[in-house]
C-alpha cells in the first residue's frame, strides 16, 4: 500500500482523510518527527499549506499532503479565514465559537462558507493544489457534537443540518476537505501519478 505523510496534529481531520483515502497508507507526520510545531504565518491557505507540507517533506522525501481551511463570513470580511483556528484570544473551539456568536449576535446576515486547499508534495513534482468550499450559514447557537471546530455552528441548509451532526462518512460526502480531497484523487488518476 502506497504511503502519504499526513501533516497535521488534528485528530479529527486526520480521521476525514483516512476515511476519504482508504487505498493509501495515511502516516501522521508526528508518528515520525519530534516537531512540536510548524508556523502558519502565511495570509492565504495556499501559503500555510505548502508550508506545512514542505516542512515535513524536505526531512523526509516521501509524498507529504498538509491542508489549510477556514471559516469565511460575510459580515465580518478579514476577521477569520487564515486565522480561523486563532481567532479568539484563547485560540480553543469553545472560545472561537463564543466570540463568533457574540460578533455576530445583532447581525441578520449570516451566510458563510468553509474553504480547504490542500498542497500535495511528491519528490520529482512540482507542489500540486486542490481547493474545496462548502456554503452554509452561522446558527445563533451550537446543534450536533460530532465533528470539531466551527462545525457545531455551521449549517447547511438543503440538507437541514450542520456538520456537527453529521458522521464523518456523512461529511465527507459534502465538506470543504472532502471536496478538496476528491480533486486532489481525481488528479491523481488522470495524471497516473507514481508515488514511487
Amino acid at each position: 500500500m502506497k504511503e502519504i505523510i499526513i501533516v497535521s496534529d488534528n485528530p479529527g481531520k486526520i480521521k476525514e482523510y483516512q476515511d476519504k483515502l482508504k487505498q493509501y497508507k495515511l502516516i501522521p507526520y508526528k508518528d515520525l518527527l519530534p516537531i512540536e510545531y510548524i508556523p502558519e504565518d502565511e495570509p492565504t491557505f495556499k501559503g500555510n499549506a505548502f508550508i506545512k507540507a514542505d516542512t515535513v517533506f524536505r526531512m523526509l522525501k516521501k509524498p507529504c499532503i498538509a491542508d489549510d481551511s477556514g471559516l469565511l463570513v460575510d459580515a465580518l470580511p478579514n476577521e477569520l479565514g487564515v486565522h480561523s483556528k486563532r481567532f479568539s484570544e484563547d485560540m480553543t473551539t469553545e472560545s472561537n465559537n463564543a466570540l463568533l456568536l457574540d460578533k455576530l449576535k445583532d447581525e441578520q446576515n449570516r451566510s458563510a462558507k468553509f474553504v480547504t486547499v490542500i498542497c500535495l508534495l511528491m519528490p520529482g513534482y512540482q507542489p500540486r493544489y486542490y481547493r474545496g468550499e462548502l456554503t452554509g450559514e452561522i446558527l445563533k447557537q451550537p446543534k450536533g457534537n460530532k465533528g470539531f471546530g466551527y462545525d457545531p455552528l455551521f449549517y447547511i441548509k438543503e440538507l437541514d443540518k450542520t456538520l456537527a451532526e453529521m458522521s464523518t462518512q456523512e461529511k465527507n460526502k459534502y465538506s470543504h476537505r472532502a471536496k478538496a480531497i476528491e480533486n486532489l484523487l481525481k488528479d491523481i488518476k488522470d495524471e497516473n501519478i507514481s508515488f514511487f
